[in-house]
This record gives structure tokens, sequence and C-alpha cells, in this order.
């Protein structure tokens, strides 16, 4: 769903993104550790299009994103560390707006479901989005994923800020997403959260990939070393 062949991004005349190989199936939640700097961000931008490489292909549910920018958009959704929504209006009204654009109609009762499937609480759903805490705007964000059908979700620090209640129901809401075959990849800077919530991490250092294994290979205690072995 998500794949990365020899993919290089040059900026200023340093290379940030360095032959990058990556490949995440169906389920699969990819967390993207790294320093600031590493090419975490540059990585997701490249996947959404948002910058174009200077060399290599970056795919979406195996189509080349260079080639296929708007049809690649229709299989994914991305949520940034701070999501931008209408602060003026509604949950429900900014999830109405986001799927139209995506050219998704849908009755006011299906809207609703999304949401309240998202982890929103009902009472916050005809509210502005100006009373809402970060973890609920990311909630919002969850809904448009599964109003759209995404086949993939993009996620750059997207726990960043979050209080530990929230962060344990955003990652809930990630892995419920991924039995229903939705592939992740996200950059974080958590590695607690990358252990709990990945099925696999991949670290990265000035611009390379320097490991990728199963999350399941390696206790916290081991992450936190392997990290910092890394980034010295």
């Amino acid at each position: 769903m998500i794949e990365a062949i020899d993919l290089s991004k040059i900026f200023d005349g340093k290379t940030v993104l360095n032959n990058l190989n990556l490949k995440i199936e169906k389920g699969q939640i990819f967390c993207l550790l790294g320093a600031n700097g590493a090419g975490k961000t540059t990585t997701i931008n490249l996947f959404l299009g948002f910058i174009k490489a200077d060399s290599g292909n970056a795919f979406i549910n195996q189509l080349d994103v260079s080639k296929h920018p708007l049809e690649t958009k229709k299989h994914l959704a991305y949520i940034p560390e701070n999501l931008m929504l209408y602060p003026y209006l509604t949950g429900l009204e900014n999830l109405e707006y986001f799927t139209g654009l995506a050219r998704k109609k849908y009755s006011q009762n299906e809207l609703h479901e999304f949401l309240l499937e998202s982890g929103l609480q009902e009472s916050y759903i005809n509210k502005r989005i100006s009373t809402y805490s970060k973890g609920m705007r990311q909630k919002v964000g969850i809904a448009v994923a599964l109003a759209k059908d995404a086949k993939v979700l993009l996620l750059d620090e997207p726990t960043s800020g979050l209080d530990p209640k929230s962060g344990n129901e955003f990652a809930e809401l990630l892995i419920k997403l991924s039995h229903q075959g939705i592939a992740v990849l996200m950059a974080t800077h958590d590695l607690f959260r990358a252990k709990e919530t990945g099925t696999h991490i991949g670290i990265m250092k000035e611009g390379y990939l320097v490991d990728t294994f199963p999350s399941e290979n390696i206790n916290h205690s081991e992450l936190e070393s392997l990290y910092i072995n890394h980034i010295k």
C-alpha cells in the first residue's frame, strides 16, 4: 500500500533523504523514528506529493505519486501534528466539508456515526472546533479517513502534545484502523507509542533509514538503547 524505491530528496545542495527503500502492507503500522532533520517529514511529504523527489519513486496503492498525484490522494488521509480544521464550524460540519471535497456524499446520521466511531464524544459533535482539544481534533481527522474510505493513513507527529489519556485513545484508534486493513505510516519521536502501537519500526538518521524491525522483536529498553546508539 505504501512503497518507496530508491527515494531521494535534495534541498539547497544537501541530501535530506538518501535512497529510501520502504514497503508497508495492508494492516501494518510503520513507526518512523528519528531526530529532527532525520528525514521523517520529508518522507511523508513525498508520499503526499507535496514535494517532488529528485530520484526514485513513491507509490500509494501501487500508483506512482509523481505520475498520479490526484488519484493517489483519493486513497489516503493525512493527519499532521496540528490538524487544520475550520474553528467556527462544528465537528460534523468540518467532516461534511472535507468528505465533500473528496466527492463523498453522506447523510447527517452517517457523518454522525463516523465521528462516534472515531471516538469523539457525542456531546461535542455539534460544537464548534474552537472548543475542541487537540485530541478531539485528531479524532475528526480519523473520522475523515473513515468517511473517505482511505486505504493509507500518513501521520506526522500526531500524538505530540497529547495528554496520556488522549495519546492512548489515539493509539487504540490506529490499531482499530489497522485491523480494518488500513496501512499506516507514522513519523514520531515517541518511542513508547511506537513500540506499543506499531507493527514495525524504522529508525532514520541524516536522511538514511538505518534500521527496521518488527516491534514484537524488541522490548522498550532495547528500543531505547538501539535508538540512542543510532542517533549518536
